[in-house]
């Protein structure tokens, strides 16, 4: 897992790593109820919220710059929606689009990075969330190791047998080539998800993942979630008090 740059985030010190998943999650919920329900004077409650948001990054030792960047894979999907928008006649509401959905996107990675995923996972299931939905995103979580793992076996292999870009450029077979690396990528990676089935049936798998560590909700966690509420909401007046 060290080549995963949010896992490596996750597994930090700092005390907001320290914090409950329940905590950060209720935290998380207020912020993007306080944001999604904002209509006047979001251009002043945008830096605002900016700005909360960047202190938790730093507060946590994440780098900000990389993940300021990483945030913005949400505009591959908000983007086209925004010009369309746009182009219709309501550049507001393009806007309000893609400031939204930055700050939206930027407060989810402050918690996936602060939070590991089986920890948060367990946060979910603490608060009442599906334990079948739980269940398939555990698998899916672990099972992309196993994808990217096997994805680099084959690189190693192929390099090793004298294989360059060029030389599959040269051969005007690109799809073909592209189509039988993820074939045969997938075919590898279901072999060695059944065979980690097998040896979790062989060790007693009932079909729930133990916790390792028990949650336990202190009172820094409180402290925590209150503070981390209120913060957002007390941005909010603020932004529209000056309208």
């Amino acid at each position: 897992m060290h080549h995963v740059v949010l896992e490596r985030w996750s597994r930090g010190a700092s005390p907001l790593h320290r914090r409950d998943p329940r905590a950060k999650l209720f935290a998380l919920a207020v912020f993007l109820v306080t944001l999604a329900t904002a209509r006047r004077n979001l251009v002043i409650l945008a830096p605002l919220l900016f700005l909360l948001l960047a202190a938790g990054l730093l507060r946590a030792r994440i780098p900000l710059g990389s993940a300021l960047v990483r945030a913005g894979v949400v505009f591959t999907f908000t983007v086209p929606f925004a010009i369309i928008s746009y182009l219709t006649g309501d550049p507001a509401r393009a806007s309000s689009m893609l400031l939204k959905s930055y700050l939206s996107a930027l407060a989810v990675l402050l918690l996936v990075s602060t939070t590991p995923v089986p920890a948060l996972l367990r946060g979910f299931e603490a608060v009442g969330a599906p334990r079948f939905l739980l269940m398939v995103a555990q698998f899916l979580y672990r099972y992309l190791f196993v994808i990217s793992e096997e994805a680099q076996h084959m690189r190693k292999a192929a390099l090793a047998r004298g294989a360059t870009a060029r030389a599959t450029l040269a051969r005007h077979a690109k799809f073909q080539a592209a189509a039988g690396a993820v074939g045969a990528l997938f075919a590898r990676s279901y072999g060695r998800a059944e065979d980690i089935h097998r040896a979790m049936l062989a060790r007693g798998f009932s079909g729930r993942f133990p916790a390792a560590t028990p949650l336990r909700f202190a009172r820094a966690d409180a402290f925590f979630a209150a503070l981390a509420a209120v913060a957002p909401v007390l941005a909010r007046l603020a932004a529209e008090r000056v309208a």
